[in-house]
C-alpha cells in the first residue's frame, strides 16, 4: 500500500485543483487533511514524505501513540471525531485543531484545559444537518447561540463549522447539506459576534470532497482516497 501513496496523493491533488478551478477558487484556499485513523505509522510517514502536513484522527487514545511516535515531524494534528469531555485535557495537549465541538460543556472543558500562557486552540462547531441520532453535532438552530458562547471563552478560537452529512452514493445529493452549512456560517458571520470567525468550513470526504469545494469548503478530510480502505 505504501507504494500507492504518492500516486493517490497526486490524484487527490489534481481533483482538488480541478474543483477549485471550476468554482473560481485558489488551490491554496483549501486545506487537505489526511484522515489517518486506523492506519499504521508507515502510511502516515509515507504521506508526510509526499508533502502532506495535516493529519486527522478520530479517537484520542489511538492518536496519542501515533502523535508521540511522530513527534519529530512537523505535523498539524486535527481531531475530527467525537470528543468526550473527560478526555478534553489530553486532547488539548495532543491536537492543534478540534473540529468536533458540539456543546458548551465540551468547549468549557477544552478551554479550562489550556496551559497557562498557551495559544488559543482553533476549534470548529460540528453541526448535525441530517438529523441523524447516530452522529454527534449541534442542531442547526442552536449553532449561532453556541458560537456566541464559545466566543466568550478566552482559551479557544472559534474558526467556523464542520459537518458530516449523511452518506449518499450520489455526491450531488449531498450538495444541499454543504450549501446549508455555508449559509449557516454566513448567517452567524452577519451577527458580528465577538471573537467568532466563520472563515473555515470543514466539509467533504473521499467520495464527495469535490462538491464540497464547489460549495465553499476550506478544509476537506480525506482518508480512503489517500490511504485506501481501513487497516
Amino acid at each position: 500500500m505504501i507504494g500507492n501513496i504518492p500516486e493517490n496523493i497526486a490524484r487527490v491533488e489534481q481533483r482538488i485543483a480541478a474543483a477549485c478551478e471550476r468554482s473560481g477558487r485558489r488551490r491554496e484556499d483549501v486545506r487537505l487533511v489526511a484522515i489517518s485513523k486506523t492506519h499504521p505509522l508507515e502510511l502516515i510517514r509515507a504521506a508526510y514524505e509526499n508533502g502532506l502536513r495535516d493529519f486527522g484522527e478520530n479517537r484520542v487514545q489511538e492518536a496519542k501513540s501515533k502523535i508521540q511516535e511522530l513527534a519529530g515531524l512537523e505535523v498539524t494534528w486535527h481531531l475530527v471525531g467525537h470528543l468526550q469531555s473527560n478526555k478534553s485535557r489530553v486532547a488539548r495537549e495532543l491536537f492543534h485543531w478540534v473540529h468536533s465541538v458540539d456543546s458548551l460543556h465540551l468547549a468549557e472543558k477544552l478551554s479550562q484545559a489550556a496551559a497557562p500562557g498557551s495559544a488559543r486552540l482553533p476549534v470548529l462547531i460540528e453541526v448535525n444537518l441530517g438529523g441523524e441520532t447516530s452522529k454527534a453535532g449541534v442542531d442547526i438552530e442552536e449553532a449561532a447561540a453556541l458560537a456566541e458562547q464559545i466566543g466568550q471563552l478566552e482559551a479557544l478560537e472559534l474558526r467556523g463549522l464542520m459537518v458530516i452529512p449523511p452518506f449518499l452514493e450520489n455526491s450531488e445529493a449531498v450538495r444541499p447539506y454543504f450549501q446549508k452549512l455555508r449559509t449557516t456560517a454566513r448567517e452567524i458571520e452577519a451577527r458580528h459576534l465577538p471573537n467568532v470567525s466563520m472563515h473555515e468550513l470543514s466539509m467533504g470526504m473521499s467520495h464527495d470532497f469535490e462538491v464540497a469545494i464547489e460549495e465553499g469548503a476550506t478544509i476537506v478530510r480525506i482518508g480512503t482516497a489517500i490511504f485506501g480502505g481501513r487497516s
